[in-house]
Formats: structure tokens, C-alpha cells, sequence
């Protein structure tokens, strides 16, 4: 098994991926004046209260008000400025919508809204804040990125890249220490899946900084059973890397898909009509089974949701069962 991994930190020395969130829009800001940080209320969960004390004068934290905090944020993008506004995954998918939808995409301006702790991640805020459906609303939008990073090291190399790119955008950001998968060398492509080790049997795809990590461990516990398993980071939901995805459909002959999200409508559902328009084969989704999210810890909740290595296995096996290996 080929790896890309990087083992040297402990996820207790870890960085908060807030906390590379802004680290990287203060970079930015610092080269392009037109990067500008709007929050609703939520500037300390987000982090970004970093960013208001190196650029006060632009920032800006309308309040408990997130579809207007998208208005401003597209108003912002007509007068020539970059808005990142932020918010929690529930509220700018589900309570912003529709102004991200007509006020920013429609109008075809430059919003790159960030949605922060989703799926199980939001852990103790509970079944009302547990976005499950967050990318499936926004894969409806067209033209727009959806980008899910793994870790720091892909959100730094992948940020600039959504402040660059013209259109608007949807990040959704773990907001807690993650330890990093990747060495800082390693680079990322928007669009572009990345292959984190190699295999011959199955492909598992992953998403995101809970399941990518979850995806590994897989691949490693099946290696140790014979079974060889490819891990594909697929940071980029949509568009989603349709050339690696036919590729390692026809190499390995099955596709596991894993998300912190609910397996309709997310990223399950991307490589599903990607698969059987160009290259049918058996496939399987782990993610959350048409359920609503609930208080718990995350550690508690990735068991109950079945978002873990092991539960991966299993599926693995169950998959290899129908292909016959």
C-alpha cells in the first residue's frame, strides 16, 4: 500500500481548522484588499475574530441575521470587493438559501460562503444545528464549487484557490483540531480528487475531515485481511473529479463512498451518477440513513452513525462479497 499520509502530529498538537481558516484569509487580505470577512454573531466558534483584530475595517458581523449576512455579502461582491461570510453549516445552507441561491449564485456574483461544524461534528448543539443535508441543497445550485478539506494542510492549499476563482463557493469547514493527513509539500487542485493510497480490490472515497481520516484506517485494517483498498480524498464535491473516479472504477471494480452527510443527495449521490453514466460498478454509500442528527458527543455519534473505520470494514467486505473477490 502506497500512502500519502503524514503521521508526524499527534492530533492533540494538532491546529484547529478555524483557526488555519483564518490564518489563511489574513494571508490573503494581506496581498488582495478586496478580501473581506462577514460573521453572524459566530465570529468566536469561527475563528475569525482573528481576522477582525489584523483588518477591523473589514470585517463585519451583522448579527443574528445569516440571509441577510449573505445579502450584504453579495452586495459587497457587486461593488468589486471578495466576501467570505461564515456561519454554522445549518444556518447557511438551510436558513440562507435562498438569498445564496438568487442574491449570489443567480447574479452571478463572487460569495464564498463557508459553512462551519457539519454533520456530527456539531455534537452537543444537537439535531436542530446537525447538518446531514447541506451539500445536497447546494449540488442543486449550478456553476457553483463545493469543497469539503480534509485537514490543514489541504484547507490552506485550498482556500486561496476558492478567493481566486470567479463564482461563488460553499466551504464546509471542520472547526476543531484535526491532526494533518498531508505532508506541506503536497499539493491540491480544485476539482481534482486526491489519491491518498493506492489498491487493487476497492476504492473507498472519502470526503471531509472526519471520514477521510475514518478512510485510512479502513484501508489499513482491510490490508491486514489481504484486502487491498484505494483511498480517494475527494476535497471537491462538485464538481466532482469524474476521471479518477471512471479510472479506479475500472481498476478496482468497486467503490465504497464515505461522508459526514446524509447518503442521498451528497457525495454518495455524485459518484453514483457519475459511475452509472460512464462506468457501472457495484458501489456502496456510508453516511447518515435518512435520519436527523441528535445531542451527543462526536466520538458517540460517529458510532451511532456508523462513520467509523470499522463500521467501513465491514461494508468493505460486504461489498467484495457481491463483486465476487
Amino acid at each position: 500500500m502506497t500512502y500519502r499520509v503524514e503521521r508526524a502530529l499527534p492530533v492533540e498538537q494538532a491546529p484547529e481548522m478555524r483557526a488555519v481558516y483564518a490564518e489563511t484569509l489574513i494571508q490573503l487580505a494581506e496581498q488582495d484588499d478586496r478580501v473581506v470577512v462577514l460573521d453572524a454573531d459566530l465570529m468566536r466558534a469561527n475563528g475569525t475574530e482573528a481576522f477582525r483584530d489584523r483588518f477591523p475595517e473589514r470585517t463585519f458581523d451583522v448579527g443574528v441575521a445569516e440571509a441577510n449576512m449573505v445579502g450584504v455579502a453579495a452586495g459587497l461582491s457587486a461593488a468589486g470587493l471578495i466576501p467570505f461570510p461564515a456561519t454554522f453549516t445549518c444556518f447557511a445552507a438551510r436558513r440562507a438559501f435562498d438569498q445564496f441561491f438568487i442574491s449570489a449564485n443567480y447574479a452571478q456574483q463572487n460569495v464564498k460562503l463557508t459553512g462551519s461544524d457539519p454533520g456530527v461534528a456539531a455534537a452537543f448543539n444537537g439535531g436542530t444545528h446537525m447538518s446531514f443535508e447541506d451539500i445536497g441543497l447546494m449540488r442543486t445550485i449550478p456553476k457553483i464549487v463545493i469543497c469539503e478539506p480534509s485537514d490543514p494542510t489541504s484547507l490552506r492549499a485550498l482556500l486561496p484557490q476558492i478567493a481566486s476563482r470567479t463564482g461563488s463557493s460553499y466551504l464546509r469547514l471542520h472547526r476543531k483540531p484535526i491532526a494533518p493527513l498531508y505532508a506541506d509539500s503536497e499539493t491540491f487542485e480544485l476539482g481534482r480528487g486526491k489519491l491518498l493510497c493506492d489498491g487493487t480490490d476497492l476504492t473507498i472515497v472519502a470526503t471531509g475531515a472526519i471520514l477521510v481520516a475514518e478512510a485510512v484506517k479502513a484501508a489499513e485494517l482491510l490490508e491486514s485481511e489481504g484486502i487491498s483498498a484505494a483511498v480517494i480524498d475527494m476535497h471537491t464535491v462538485k464538481p466532482v473529479d469524474e476521471e479518477i473516479l471512471v479510472r479506479y472504477a475500472r481498476k478496482t471494480g468497486a467503490i465504497l463512498t464515505a461522508e459526514n452527510h446524509q447518503i442521498r443527495g451528497g457525495l454518495g449521490s455524485a459518484v453514483a451518477e457519475v459511475l452509472t453514466e460512464q462506468y457501472p460498478v457495484l458501489q456502496r454509500r456510508v453516511g447518515i440513513e435518512d435520519e436527523f442528527g441528535e445531542v451527543a458527543t462526536q466520538e458517540y455519534l460517529q458510532e451511532r452513525f456508523g462513520l467509523t473505520a470499522a463500521n467501513l470494514v465491514v461494508q468493505a467486505r460486504t461489498l467484495l462479497e457481491r463483486k465476487g473477490a
